[in-house]
C-alpha cells in the first residue's frame, strides 16, 4: 500500500515535532519532510512531491498565504492550513480558502501541543480527504477515500422538464479559488438581477461567514441558504457547507431544498446536484455558470442543464485558479460561452433580461 506523503511547514519546532509524532503512528501516512519556512519547503518539494502539505500562516521570510498562492499557481497540491489565525469566518480563513486550501484547522494560541493530540482524528481525516482530492495533477493523488457517487444518489434524473414559468434563475458552481471569484462577480450585479443559487465547495461553518462577507460588499442580498428559502430577484443563496442544495419550484416560484445525502463527486454540497435539480425545475429559463475548481463536479449536471435548454457559461482558463471543473464541462460540450471572469456579470445580467 502506497503511503500518503506529508510535508509539514511550520516555524515552531514543537509543532513540527508534535505533528510528525502523531502522523508517524499511522500505517498509511509518512512524513516526507518538515520545514521551518516556505523556502526550505520548496527545497524539499523540488526533490519529492508531497501528497499533502500542512501549512502554518505566520512564518519568517514568506507567510503561508503567499506560499499557498505560489503553490496553487505553479504546481497545485492539496494544502491543509493549520494556524491560530483562521478562526471561523476570519479574513485570513477566507483568503486561505480563496487561494485553494483544501481544509483549515484552527489551532489555539496556547496549548497547541495538547490541542493537536486531542485533534488527531480530525487531522488524519483531513489529510486522507485532502489526499483524495481531484485536480489537474491527478497523477500525484492516488488514494480514493470512497466511491465517487453521481447525483443519482440525491436526485434521480428525469426525462421531462417543467418550463411553464418565464422567470429566469442563475445557478453557479465553484471550488478552489471560487470565494474571491464569486466576490468579483456578485459585487458587479445590480439589485434587479434574477435570483441566484450558488454552490461553493467550502467546509461546514464557513459558508455563513462567507455569505455575510459578500452581503456586506454587494448591492444584491447574499445569505446562507435555509431549507425552503424562496429564490428572489436580487438575492443570492449560498449552499451551506456539508449540505446538498437543490433548486425546486412550486407553481411559478422557485425555492431551495437543503438536505443531507451522500457525497456526490466527493463533495457535499455538490454542484452536480444543484445543476441537475435546476435542469428539472427551470429548464430553458436557467443560466448556469461553472467556475474555477479542482475535479469535475458540475460538468455532468451542466450537460443536463444544456439538454434541458439552459444557457451555460464557463470561466476561462486564464482567470481560473484551477481550470478543472470548467474544462471538464467544456469537454462534455455542456457550455455555450467561455468567458474571462470580468465579463461574466454583464453577460448574466443581459441574459437574465432576455
Amino acid at each position: 500500500m502506497r503511503k500518503i506523503g506529508v510535508l509539514v511547514v511550520d516555524d515552531s519546532a514543537l509543532i513540527r515535532q508534535t505533528i510528525s509524532t502523531l502522523l508517524s503512528e499511522e500505517e498509511d501516512i509518512e512524513i516526507i519532510g518538515t520545514a521551518s519556512n516556505p523556502f526550505k519547503a520548496a527545497e524539499i518539494i523540488a526533490h519529492r512531491i508531497p501528497d499533502v502539505i500542512i501549512l502554518d500562516i505566520e512564518m519568517p521570510g514568506m507567510d503561508g498565504l503567499t506560499f499557498l498562492q505560489k503553490i496553487m499557481s505553479q504546481h497545485p497540491l492539496p494544502v491543509i492550513i493549520c494556524s491560530s489565525l483562521t478562526g471561523d469566518g476570519s479574513d485570513t480563513a477566507m483568503k486561505a480558502l480563496a487561494y485553494g486550501a483544501i481544509d483549515i484547522i484552527t489551532k489555539p494560541k496556547v496549548g497547541t501541543k495538547q490541542f493537536l493530540y486531542e485533534s488527531k482524528v480530525r487531522l488524519i481525516d483531513s489529510i486522507k480527504a485532502a489526499a483524495s482530492a481531484q485536480h489537474k495533477l491527478k497523477k500525484f493523488l492516488t488514494l480514493e477515500a470512497e466511491p465517487k457517487y453521481s447525483a443519482d444518489v440525491v436526485i434521480p434524473k428525469k426525462k421531462t422538464v417543467l418550463t411553464e414559468t418565464t422567470d429566469k434563475v442563475i445557478v453557479i458552481g465553484a471550488s478552489t479559488g471560487g470565494t474571491e471569484a464569486l466576490k468579483d462577480i456578485l459585487i458587479e450585479l445590480p439589485p434587479d438581477i434574477a435570483g441566484l443559487v450558488i454552490v461553493q465547495h467550502m467546509p461546514e461553518n464557513f459558508t455563513r461567514a462567507f455569505a455575510e462577507r459578500l452581503n456586506s460588499l454587494c448591492s444584491i442580498s447574499v445569505r446562507e441558504a435555509k431549507n425552503g428559502d424562496s429564490v428572489l430577484r436580487g438575492l443570492a443563496l449560498i449552499a451551506p457547507g456539508n449540505k446538498h442544495t437543490l433548486l425546486r419550484r412550486s407553481g411559478a416560484n422557485y425555492y431551495v431544498e437543503v438536505k443531507d445525502g451522500p457525497l456526490v463527486t466527493r463533495h457535499r454540497p455538490s454542484v452536480d446536484v444543484l445543476f441537475r435539480s435546476t435542469a428539472h425545475a427551470a429548464g430553458k429559463n436557467a443560466l448556469g455558470v461553472i467556475m474555477t475548481g479542482m475535479g469535475d463536479d458540475g460538468a455532468k449536471g451542466m450537460l443536463e442543464m444544456k439538454e434541458a435548454g439552459a444557457f451555460n457559461i464557463a470561466q476561462d482558463e486564464e482567470t481560473c485558479v484551477v481550470f478543472g471543473m470548467p474544462n471538464e464541462a467544456i469537454k462534455l460540450n455542456a457550455v455555450d460561452l467561455v468567458l474571462p471572469l470580468w465579463q461574466i456579470p454583464q453577460v448574466l445580467y443581459k441574459m437574465s433580461k432576455s
